[in-house]
């Protein structure tokens, strides 16, 4: 799979995007806005891209500190769930003024460890977050701090991110951080430590060049980062830790930015494919003729050429069925384009695609790796 080889932030559909408190929050718990800024505009072009963007943040306890004056070293759990309360609002409304911008909308969720467990929760809180996407909103993720025990906890937001990225067959989950990925050691205590580029299979040497075990489990720091990766790739999600200090951090990992791409292997492909099997088709459809369907069961990708029509109204990153001579169903795929966009390009090379609707884009539709064939059709 080409992104698999040379991984690029412009070449997924379904993008989560994990920013952590000490990124957002200041060291006077101030929100900093410019910084906030750049990362919004970042996230507006992958919008306009098509892609589908959700953010899982930190930082409402901080920010709620000082508005509530709670200005101690050591706060109480019923503290902290206030400062939550208080900072909730504030994290929400700084997101919303920066998206204006852009005219875009955000949409607060919260959730505790018990909406991805709970298989009826799971499935609300799954399709909530699809019908924000089809609305064109920002999903605002962060963890329901007001009411979360530690019993219920996700234990830090890296976590978070990596179950709703399973939750919503992201193909690609962004982790802000305060450093550059992963080293062989601790690049702060050791100058030979020598950065890890791209990761294919998560092993205990991993955690040990972390400084820690699969078994110890923490809130925060490279160990977290490397579980929520663990979580992802088992689920055919890749993940990329990189360094969010700057501004504009997205923008810049599609210009070679130093980071650490874990990237998925074949069993979690297959994963993943199961998981596009089982979801639920909204009358979304291509159609396609019979060679297109021969070329499709031996293994290639559907290009726009093969297209003959569109059925539907959906987003890229959405599951279509594929429908061979407008009666065969012939499997379901991950669609890199929406249908507006699809009926406009059907028909030409992928060659052309820039030039009709003014962006790049993927060359294909649906990428083999984003296809499931039935082999009974």
């Amino acid at each position: 799979m080409e992104t698999l080889n040379n991984p690029n932030v412009r070449d997924f559909n379904q993008i989560v995007i994990k920013i952590g408190s000490s990124l957002l929050v200041g060291e006077s718990n101030q929100l900093q806005t410019e910084w906030l800024d750049s990362v919004c505009d970042d996230i507006s072009e992958m919008h306009k891209r098509g892609q589908s963007v959700i953010i899982v943040t930190s930082g409402a306890i901080s920010a709620g500190i000082e508005s509530l004056g709670l200005y101690k070293k050591d706060l109480r759990l019923e503290e902290k769930q206030a400062a939550a309360a208080a900072g909730q609002m504030k994290l929400t409304q700084s997101y919303q003024s920066s998206l204006d911008r852009h005219k875009l909308n955000v949409a607060q969720v919260l959730l505790t460890r018990g909406d991805t467990e709970d298989r009826r929760r799971y499935l609300n809180s799954r399709e909530t977050l699809k019908t924000l996407l089809r609305l064109n909103a920002i999903p605002l993720i962060n963890e329901n701090d007001t009411v979360a025990t530690e019993e219920i906890r996700f234990g830090d937001n890296d976590q978070l991110a990596a179950y709703v990225a399973v939750m919503m067959n992201a193909d690609l989950c962004i982790l802000l951080s305060d450093v550059d990925g992963l080293y062989t050691k601790d690049p702060s205590s050791f100058k030979d430590a020598e950065h890890i580029a791209k990761v294919y299979d998560i092993d205990e040497e991993h955690f040990l060049m972390a400084g820690t075990t699969r078994s110890k489990h923490g809130t925060g720091g490279m160990q977290t980062k490397l579980l929520a990766a663990e979580i992802c790739m088992n689920s055919g999600c890749n993940v990329v830790i990189t360094n969010g200090k700057i501004k504009n951090p997205i923008t810049l990992l599609d210009q070679k930015k130093i980071s650490t791409w874990f990237l998925t292997n074949a069993e979690s492909q297959k994963e993943r494919k199961k998981w596009i099997l089982s979801n639920y088709i909204y009358g979304n459809r291509v159609i396609i003729g019979k060679s297109t369907a021969d070329a499709l069961q031996n293994g290639r990708s559907l290009l726009p050429r093969d297209i003959l029509d569109v059925e539907g109204s959906f987003r890229r990153g959405d599951t279509v069925e594929i429908v061979s001579n407008k009666e065969t169903v012939l499997g379901k795929g991950l669609s890199a384009f929406g249908s507006e966009d699809i009926k406009l390009i059907m028909g030409h090379e992928s060659g052309k695609i820039e030039q009709i609707l003014g962006f790049k884009g993927r060359s294909e539709i649906i990428h083999i790796d984003d296809l499931v064939i039935d082999r009974k059709s």
